[in-house]
């Protein structure tokens, strides 16, 4: 009897439960492809410009005082060592740091519009939305009451981990601009370190290789979820020749989960892909 047949419900239960993720991943790529300084109309933004201010004044002390520690340190024995291409490399350092400091934030925007465009560029032609195979629907359709049953189970166990996964994907792009808006002001500190002598000065380093690699988070976490959803779509693994039709559509929604979790991964460790992938 028709009744105790479950395979329509299944298939209605896995389009919406695609439906999400497809939608979560259509944001996600809206909100990559975004500046943080339009993310939420601007107002996050606003804040830090508010701030920046606060930041630009005590950095601009900082590099006074990292430039005399410099100065002592490079000036043991004046007669020997204050050179004149001693004096111009530290007032080109001074004057490095302080145009820094002053330009922290156009820097940065300049670099969240550049990262932004490559993420555009990217995702330009579009990318595969995740959607079940039609011979794998055609035989969830047919299945008999015990395999339907079984089916049935799977895929309620896959639409949590799908929805789980979403929502980690949206958390791990929001948490990226958290991170971008809080350490933008934090530049123009870790700049004015670039006036005093090398023991200090590889803060400034240290915190452009930590900039970039979070704002070009973004390119990878957009490479990932297209790489990750092409696996999804490529179809049953090679691995299933020998099994019963239904037991191959099992094997298939089992990958299909394995695969969005792995998306989700990856997309979670896209920051630390890119540090190691760009030597930041």
């Amino acid at each position: 009897m028709d009744i105790f047949k479950l395979g329509d419900k299944i298939l209605a239960l896995l389009e919406v439960v695609f439906g999400f993720w497809n939608s979560q991943v259509s944001l996600v790529f809206s909100l990559l492809g975004q500046s943080p300084v339009d993310f939420k109309g601007g107002g996050p933004w606003e804040v830090i410009q508010n701030l920046e201010p606060i930041f630009v004044a005590v950095g601009s002390s900082l590099v006074v005082l990292f430039f005399v520690i410099g100065f002592c340190s490079e000036s043991i024995d004046i007669r020997e060592e204050m050179r004149f291409e001693i004096i111009l490399r530290m007032l080109m350092r001074l004057g490095l740091a302080e145009w820094l400091v002053s330009n922290n934030v156009t820097i940065m925007k300049a670099v969240f519009l550049s990262v932004g465009n490559l993420v555009g560029l990217i995702s330009a032609d579009g990318y595969s939305e995740l959607s079940i195979d039609s011979t794998q629907a055609e035989v969830i359709k047919n299945l008999g009451f015990g395999e339907s049953l079984i089916m049935l189970i799977l895929a309620a166990l896959l639409s949590i981990i799908v929805i789980i996964s979403g929502f980690f994907l949206i958390y791990t792009v929001y948490f990226r601009f958290l991170k971008i808006l809080v350490i933008v002001p934090m530049g123009t500190i870790a700049y004015s370190t670039l006036a005093g002598n090398r023991s200090v000065s590889h803060t400034a380093l240290s915190y452009s290789r930590y900039f970039l690699s979070v704002v070009f988070e973004a390119v990878t976490m957009v490479l990932a979820i297209m790489v990750c959803n092409a696996f999804i779509n490529s179809g049953l693994p090679a691995f299933t020749g020998n099994y019963a039709e239904w037991a191959k559509t099992l094997i298939y929604l089992c990958e299909l989960t394995f695969t969005i979790a792995l998306t989700v991964g990856s997309v979670k460790g896209a920051q630390n892909l890119t540090s190691k992938a760009l030597g930041l």
